[in-house]
């Protein structure tokens, strides 16, 4: 079976939003499934992190120390960018493509034969089927430890099936709605699922109600709980820079000595995520995977994690402007990336290219990125789930904004930068789907 084969036999089964949900969530069939493949997720040891936002940034930071460390790491992420096997890391690189075929066809193999024999009542979802696939590739390259995302929530996400070293929640908004509940209270009973019973997790404060969730559900499981408080940053004024350099920096005494954090993920929200990775990172030595602070600097200054607030200078962009990917596919994440520009642009125009996806909150991003842009180019990523231009002009007209609508990422792109003033900057945002499409146009590496 080739590569593009078995990407196409996935992508069949559906997204992981599309479909019944009482298909999608049930850990009985990925544990029967599991099972089946003689328990590949116990052959090594792992951290689990869930969250609405960060959760992404937390596993690759906590990754890069772990591999700063020595250790042989994985990562497992979701989405991709661009190509699907971006999703399963092993070291610093994304399986092959031979590797990722191999594995699809072995699990494939076993999902069907547990349906055959009605072991299984349908067949695995893509993102069990994903998960599992992941499972037994880093279970062959026989890696040390495994960082691991939770897809959606955590209770009843394939994920979850693992027994971590460590749960780590990072900050938790509303998303996802129709699949984890109305309100803070429920998203975040669902995230604090993967806390198990006696176990350990990581967490920073955060909204008063997931703040209540998450305490309660600590408390009934008997677990252990580490704040990262410790480790956020200074507050005096001029000793932290977070976006106008482009990446995050500042002093930080970690285990007892200051290590210099220089981080390529900027913004204030990274230093939550950059917190919860370097505490999970000292918490992890009791389980037998001790890290030293220079390790912690040397992992945190060496995260690869394309498309977070991600800036190309001008010299280095064909569009002769500079360009700034971000993945803010919620009103938290637009949000973060508005007080980011702020940070960095100092007044700068900036044209705004912008695509979500029709499930997302899109009307409330609108309302918090549109007004601060100079130019607002619509698009749509190639994606069943992604709101139409007409949509996102409507919601763009609604708060006054000019919007020129335009058909694909990469028409857009090439319209902005005719927009755009040689001194102005082209900002990518809403999906992480039209930041993939965009990075795949631009011939941007992730």
């Amino acid at each position: 079976m080739t590569y593009e084969s078995a990407v196409e036999a996935l992508y069949q089964l559906g997204h992981e939003l599309s479909g019944t949900p009482s298909h999608k969530f049930d850990l009985a069939h990925m544990r029967s499934l599991l099972d089946a493949m003689a328990h590949s997720e116990r052959r090594f040891a792992s951290v689990l992190i869930a969250g609405t936002n960060g959760k992404g940034s937390t596993a690759a930071t906590l990754s890069s120390i772990l591999l700063a460390a020595g250790y042989k790491t994985a990562l497992y992420t979701s989405p991709h960018l661009v190509r699907i096997n971006e999703r399963i890391r092993i070291g610093a690189e994304p399986v092959s493509d031979a590797e990722f075929a191999a594995a699809y066809e072995h699990v494939e193999t076993v999902a069907t034969a547990l349906v055959e024999n009605k072991v299984l009542p349908w067949h695995p979802s893509f993102f069990e089927m994903l998960t599992a696939m992941a499972f037994e590739i880093f279970s062959g390259a026989v890696v040390q430890i495994a960082v691991l995302e939770v897809g959606l929530g955590g209770r009843l996400d394939a994920t979850n099936v693992v027994e971590p070293l460590i749960s780590v929640i990072t900050d938790i908004s509303l998303d996802h709605q129709k699949y984890l509940g109305n309100t803070i209270a429920e998203i975040a009973g669902e995230k604090a699922g993967i806390i198990k019973a006696k176990g350990t997790v990581v967490t920073l404060p955060q909204h008063p109600a997931a703040n209540d969730v998450i305490g309660n559900v600590i408390l009934s499981q008997n677990a252990t709980a580490i704040s990262a408080v410790k480790y956020m940053p200074p507050v005096s004024p001029g000793a932290a820079t977070y976006a106008a350099s482009g990446r995050s920096q500042y002093l930080l005494d970690v285990m007892g000595q200051t290590i210099h954090v220089d981080s390529p993920l900027p913004g204030r929200h990274q230093l939550r995520n950059l917190a919860l990775a370097i505490t999970t990172a000292e918490a992890l030595a009791p389980f037998g995977f001790p890290v030293t602070p220079a390790q912690i600097e040397q992992g945190i200054r060496e995260t690869r994690w394309p498309g977070r607030f991600q800036i190309v200078a001008a010299a280095g962009s064909s569009l002769g402007r500079e360009l700034i990917l971000d993945v803010a596919h919620n009103p938290d994440g637009a949000w973060a990336l508005r007080s980011a520009l702020t940070e960095r642009l100092d007044d700068r125009p900036f044209t705004l290219v912008f695509g979500a996806m029709q499930d997302k909150a899109f009307q409330e991003m609108v309302q918090i990125l549109f007004p601060i842009a100079q130019q607002v180019v619509v698009t749509q990523a190639k994606n069943p789930r992604a709101a139409s231009t007409a949509e996102l002009a409507e919601a763009g007209q609604q708060v006054g904004a000019e919007v020129v609508e335009s058909p694909t990422v990469a028409a857009a792109i090439r319209h902005a930068a005719d927009l755009t003033p040689a001194d102005g900057v082209i900002v990518v945002t809403g999906s992480i789907f039209v930041v993939g499409e965009a990075m795949q146009a631009l011939g941007i590496a992730t």
